[in-house]
């Protein structure tokens, strides 16, 4: 596979191929074994982490999605994601200000994200179709992406409806992202496969194939609120469902693990997984994000233990 650094084309999907769909198996013991391999290898040490963690923050999709939200908690969050980092510690790693992926929130919150981000080049990202059981009625899900899109929101998180992939209904979700997709405009739509409902890796990989047949430009885990999230069993099925797209089609898909990943050495296996798997094209926030709020505050935090050579207090490095 190309080792070079691209710029994020969109997905323009493919035909729906039921054949290519059934094809796709997930052998467990196998996927555990190797998914278990990546945790227990030694981590990156001294500048080598550094600078994967400094790679992190950047791929980081700073996120509150909370019934409490507030226009000035939104507020506060969008200045952390233009400056994530302390600015004596960039300073002490002789570096220039660092940004995050993007701040993605509810759709009730997009406006006032987009007009505090303005003239930063971060993106707002909304959950939208009714996040996150999307169990909405269609019509009301896809105007709520066109008035995410009108608000400001440069990226739509979807929710897939379970239920066709627990039923086998490929045709019916393939209909259903591809409206989405139709529906997000200029957006980049980022479909959420909420892994942990879906029943076997089996139905993961299939799910995943059809989503990105469908023109999903990401793939991603969870939406964080599923009793089980992001998990490196799961996204091995994920990465090597987008490797095998690419290796077919010749289309760029990227890749979002979200919930659950909250410490900076959970990060720094996700990286090892994508450069292992896909290669130093994904290894970029075109092609791959972290859904994540507290995993910043872990990392900015191991960045002042770099510096200083102690660990502060959490509360040291609050998010908003």
């Amino acid at each position: 596979m190309a080792q070079k650094s691209i710029e994020q084309t969109r997905n323009s999907g493919t035909d729906l191929n039921i054949d290519w769909i059934n094809a796709q198996q997930a052998n467990t013991s196998a996927i555990e074994r190797r998914a278990s391999s990546l945790g227990a290898r030694r981590s990156v040490k001294k500048h080598y982490q550094t600078a994967w963690l400094l790679k992190a923050i950047t791929c980081i999709d700073l996120t509150t999605l909370s019934g409490d939200d507030t226009a000035e908690r939104v507020k506060r969050l969008c200045d952390k994601a233009k400056q994530p980092v302390r600015a004596n510690i960039i300073e002490a790693l002789g570096l220039d200000n660092i940004a995050v992926g993007a701040v993605c929130v509810y759709h009730d919150m997009v406006e006032t994200a987009v007009e505090r981000l303005a003239g930063s080049g971060i993106p707002v990202a909304a959950v939208s179709t009714g996040f996150p059981a999307g169990l909405s009625p269609l019509r009301l899900r896809i105007l709520e992406i066109e008035e995410s899109v009108k608000a400001g929101a440069r990226e739509i998180d979807i929710v897939i409806s379970r239920r066709h992939v627990l039923n086998q209904n490929w045709q019916a979700l393939y209909d259903e992202v591809q409206a989405f997709r139709q529906a997000c405009g200029p957006a980049h739509m980022k479909a959420i496969l909420a892994t942990g409902e879906l029943g076997s890796l089996r139905n993961v990989a299939r799910a995943s194939m059809v989503a990105m047949m469908a023109g999903a430009d990401f793939i991603k885990t969870s939406t964080g609120k599923e009793s089980v999230n992001a998990t490196l069993p799961v996204s091995l099925v994920m990465v090597r469902a987008i490797r095998n797209f690419y290796e077919e089609t010749g289309q760029y898909v990227g890749y979002k693990p979200a919930g659950g990943i909250s410490k900076a050495k959970d990060a720094l296996t996700y990286l090892s997984l994508i450069k292992e798997e896909l290669g130093h094209p994904w290894l970029n926030n075109d092609m791959f994000r972290f859904g994540a709020s507290s995993l910043l505050g872990d990392i900015e935090r191991q960045l002042e233990h770099h510096v200083t050579g102690a660990y502060s207090a959490t509360y040291r490095h609050a998010l908003a």
